[in-house]
């Protein structure tokens, strides 16, 4: 018999790919979200377009036992959409509504595998000021202090999910995202990452010009490339093991450091000019050492390999973009 996925945030980046990946291992997958997505077809069965905060649409879309639940859907964006304060109310409620609805939905109807992408974001503040040491380590989630409210939501949310485990015997599994990227992301507007920002900047500018770059540049991250998230996410809900645990690269980098990575995959003369900016953190990296643990997997691709299949993908949109003006 055909095995069924739903995966709420179909038309958002990951949504996207995660569909792809479920319909190339033979299942019948139905995606939800608020919009189509913007920069590829769905490759879904059916495609439910509407609001996850509305509870009787979710009960119209989770109107079967699914064999695999992927809770994607949040109200997110980069570093100037989440750490400027000005959408905060925003942000928890749209969120946590979409996770209070589609939880009790599955639980109704007696789903048992939900995959809920939770994101570094939740980690506390005070360990990640040295950006040059951060702490991520899974039980360094407590005593919580989170950066932003975003991260305040994806907490009372993994504990929401891991209830539902305990007192209802469900099998939620919880992943924290590490800065995921990719082709078919966003990559202009404001609410896009810094790989995608990186290479839109890149591509528009001219030799012997520059770039903004926000702070001081001496910031810390991971990216991982999207296929990897996708592979991580599938091993975890099929697994045996609840999380919440990290998928994430362990290659860490400044924020200078892959603009210039960027600017060497365009082969540009280009410098980087730093300006004030929001910033998060000072330091964050994904620490594998659980994921290794309990899954036997941890993402082995390069950031380099990455970036340079994101940046001929933004670099090619940005000359169609220019050419349609």
């Amino acid at each position: 018999m055909q095995k069924t996925a739903l995966v709420c945030g179909a038309g958002g980046f990951i949504g996207g790919h995660l569909v792809k990946r479920l319909k190339s291992e033979g299942f019948w997958v139905r995606g939800v979200d608020l919009k189509f997505h913007e920069h590829a077809e769905t490759e879904a069965d059916d495609f439910a377009i509407g609001d996850l905060r509305d509870q009787r649409f979710v009960r119209e879309v989770v109107d079967q036992r699914f064999d695999e639940v992927y809770q994607l859907a949040a109200d997110m964006g980069g570093a100037g959409y989440i750490f400027t304060g000005e959408n905060d109310a925003d942000i928890m409620h749209n969120s946590a509504t979409i996770n209070l609805n589609v939880l009790d939905a599955c639980h109704k109807r007696n789903i048992k595998r939900v995959f809920y992408s939770s994101s570094a974001c939740m980690y506390p503040e005070h360990n990640q000021l040295d950006p040059d040491n951060p702490n991520c380590v899974e039980d360094s989630a407590y005593p919580a202090n989170p950066d932003s409210e975003y991260g305040w939501e994806k907490l009372f949310s993994e504990r929401l999910y891991l209830a539902y485990n305990r007192n209802y015997g469900m099998e939620c599994r919880v992943a924290r995202y590490h800065n995921i990227f990719g082709p078919l992301g966003t990559w202009q507007g404001g609410k896009e990452k810094a790989p995608a920002a990186m290479c839109r900047k890149v591509a528009e500018a001219h030799d012997g010009g520059s770039i903004e770059v926000w702070g001081d540049g001496k910031q810390t991250r991971s990216f991982l490339y999207i296929d990897e998230c996708i592979e991580g996410t599938t091993k975890l809900l099929r697994s045996d093991f609840a999380g919440p645990v990290n998928i994430g690269s362990d290659e860490m980098i400044t924020i200078n450091g892959l603009a210039e990575m960027v600017i060497d995959i365009a082969d540009k003369d280009v410098s980087v000019h730093n300006i004030p900016g929001p910033l998060g953190v000072r330091g964050r990296n994904s620490d594998n050492n659980l994921i290794k643990e309990k899954l036997g997997w941890a993402p082995s691709q390069t950031l380099r390999e990455g970036m340079e299949k994101t940046y001929a993908w933004i670099a090619t949109e940005a000359k169609k973009r220019d050419n349609q003006k």
